[in-house]
């Protein structure tokens, strides 16, 4: 072999050894990139839904940080909260549950759960190696365990937790972001940053000065969260970390003006969700490229769970979600479940399940208006400036809807009513679609052991007698029996005078849930519940405080008041195990209660709650005592 030839051989091998090796360590570094644990950065705002994000074709109010957030990341099209309220979300949050399932959806009840059963997702970071750190709201709504027990660091000077870290140490950060709270469209709203006349209203407002205003101060403090979201990320750049981490942005919930934040209409569960996965990280994108949209449906409750599969965490069998990305990414479902029940002092209980475009909502206490006075909504100036409105009979069927009693069932068609103001229950056309939501809530419920079928106070007594937190009770079927109790509901809320004489067998049942769901019934059945007068009457001694109470309202509605304000009076004034179901019937009730309303202001009753005025000091403002 002549020299010539040789040294291009030698040339060639040493090439192709210099290609090999690239390769080698192509693949090893596409192999670190996968099995290195991911820092994990999750900004939250408060209470914006989709509509106040101009990514998302808000109008209101600009965001250009989240807007090129969007386009470096993965915008989620259908991301939805699951309560449509701060606590109960958080306690779905920090648990990977359904609130329902474990009994903490009422707002601000810290009910109990078993803690040795339920684990934080927190926790099972720092077992794999996290440092974690939330150093704003926690809110978690649950018993037995200070919120901000299970992260690292808790608050303190520093804003950007991951900055407490140890070296080297992967980071899961929190940053909550309270700028667009619903507390900044409260106050003065004469002189809003932006401008009134451009604000786009939802079809559900009259068009009002006030509201006007308010929408347009309520823009300016989104354009201020936005700005956080902004100095955040910039932070995360300055630390030379934002090429090796997992950034996540979404909304708390919906909000913030009337009829959206604590309702389950679109504007109060249909949330911004924006991830950006670095370069390096290709490998988990949910999508082609970054700057593309992704129409999985995305559940709050999918989120714990998700998280510790990014960071290869343990995941427990308590996680009820489905993960949404990466390489253990679970199939999609079909349908998201949202729920409200109580928020502060104002009851309700209604199921909400949704695909991509039609939502069902099933109202179990329709005779409760959903418009009804809470203290904290009513601090913004749009509030009581629709509400005058309303009762000036100013309002129209849509603009005045909320203010009104409801029916038992609706559905909407969001693509071509995000507002959801037309209700299509009883529409030929959609009827296939409706029992199959239908069916599928109820699979739902029964898989999630709902806790919300017996009235909030009696699941507690019904638990506080067994020695049993709420989540056990429910999962006991001799004291909750669920599917019972979701057909009784089914029975009443057709509103059938047919079903009269179950109703009144159901009156003697042995189980006070059973007889709840008799007098509302029978509460439904309005008139053609008379003949049921003397069943009434003997409800007013039952041993379920909730039952005297629907029972005596019945009566009053019937013609029939002498037995049954004697009833009130006497829980009002000697006492209930179910305060706040009482003061809530005697509103509902209206003039036939004020009598009662007023002997209890003219005694001197506080007139207060915990954010305002109570609900019978609302009834004396409104009647000038």
């Amino acid at each position: 072999m002549n020299f010539l030839v040789c040294t291009k051989l030698t040339y060639r091998i040493a090439i192709l050894r210099c290609l090999l090796a690239s390769a080698m360590v192509g693949m090893v570094s596409i192999a670190a990139a996968e099995t290195a644990k991911p820092n994990i950065l999750w900004i939250t705002s408060e209470d914006n839904g989709v509509s106040w994000v101009s990514c998302y074709g808000g109008t209101n109010a600009n965001t250009p940080a989240i807007d090129q957030f969007a386009k470096e990341g993965f915008r989620y099209t259908h991301c939805f909260d699951n309560a449509a309220v701060c606590a109960p979300t958080r306690s779905c949050w920090i648990t990977g549950m359904y609130a329902i399932s474990n009994g903490t959806q009422p707002m601000r009840s810290r009910n109990m759960i078993p803690h040795d059963k339920i684990k934080y997702y927190p926790d099972l970071l720092k077992k794999a190696g996290y440092h974690t750190s939330n150093p704003g709201k926690t809110d978690y709504n649950i018993g037995g365990r200070a919120d901000k027990d299970c992260w690292d660091y808790k608050g303190g000077k520093e804003r950007f937790g991951w900055r407490m870290r140890g070296e080297g140490q992967p980071f899961f950060a929190v940053v909550n972001i309270g700028d667009s709270h619903e507390s900044r469209a409260h106050g003065n709203v004469d002189n809003p940053r932006k401008d009134p006349a451009t604000m786009k209203l939802f079809s559900y407002h009259p068009d009002l000065p006030a509201i006007r205003r308010n929408y347009a101060k309520y823009a300016a403090a989104v354009e201020n969260m936005d700005r956080k979201v902004k100095e955040t990320l910039d932070a995360l750049k300055k630390d030379g970390l934002y090429e090796d981490t997992i950034i996540i942005y979404n909304s708390d919930h919906g909000g913030v003006m009337p009829r959206s934040k604590r309702f389950l209409y679109a504007s109060g569960v249909h949330c911004p969700l924006v991830i950006r996965i670095p370069e390096k990280l290709k490998h988990l994108y949910p999508a082609e490229k970054p700057g593309t949209t992704v129409d999985r449906i995305v559940s709050f409750v999918d989120m714990p769970k998700t998280w510790l599969s990014l960071a290869g965490a343990e995941i427990t069998d308590s996680f009820q979600g489905t993960i949404f990305l990466g390489s253990a990414a679970e199939p999609a479902p079909k349908y998201h479940l949202s729920f409200r029940e109580r928020a502060d002092g104002r009851l309700d209980h209604v199921r909400m399940i949704r695909d991509k475009r039609f939502a069902y909502h099933k109202n179990y206490m329709p005779y409760a208006p959903a418009g009804h006075h809470l203290a904290y909504l009513w601090k913004a100036p749009a509030t009581p400036a629709w509400e005058k409105h309303h009762r000036e009979g100013k309002t129209s069927e849509v603009t005045g809807r909320f203010f009104r009693a409801r029916v038992s069932e609706e559905f909407y068609d969001n693509k071509s009513d995000f507002d959801n103001v037309h209700n299509l229950i009883d529409q030929a056309g959609h009827q296939q679609k409706v029992a199959e939501l239908k069916k599928a809530l109820r699979q739902k419920q029964l898989e999630l052991f709902d806790s919300g079928l017996l009235p909030e106070k009696m699941r507690q007594r019904r638990a506080s007698a067994n020695n049993m937190t709420i989540y056990e009770m429910v999962r006991t079927k001799e004291l909750y029996p669920l599917e019972k109790y979701l057909d009784a509901a089914d029975l009443v809320l057709v509103r059938d005078k047919a079903n009269l004489k179950t109703l009144v067998n159901w009156m003697s049942d042995k189980d006070e849930g059973m007889r709840w769901w008799a007098i509302t019934g029978l509460h439904l059945l309005n008139d053609d519940a008379m003949s049921a007068a003397d069943v009434l009457g003997k409800a007013l001694e039952d041993g379920s405080h909730e039952v005297r109470m629907m029972a005596a309202w019945t009566l009053v509605k019937l013609g029939k008041p002498d037995r049954a304000l004697a009833c009130l009076d006497e829980l009002l004034f000697e006492g209930t195990n179910n305060q706040v179901m009482l003061h809530n019937v005697l509103d509902w009730m209206g003039d036939p209660a004020l009598p009662l309303v007023k002997k209890y202001i003219e005694q001197g009753k506080t007139r207060q709650g915990r954010y305002g005025i109570g609900i019978l000091g609302r009834i004396a403002e409104l009647n000038g005592w």
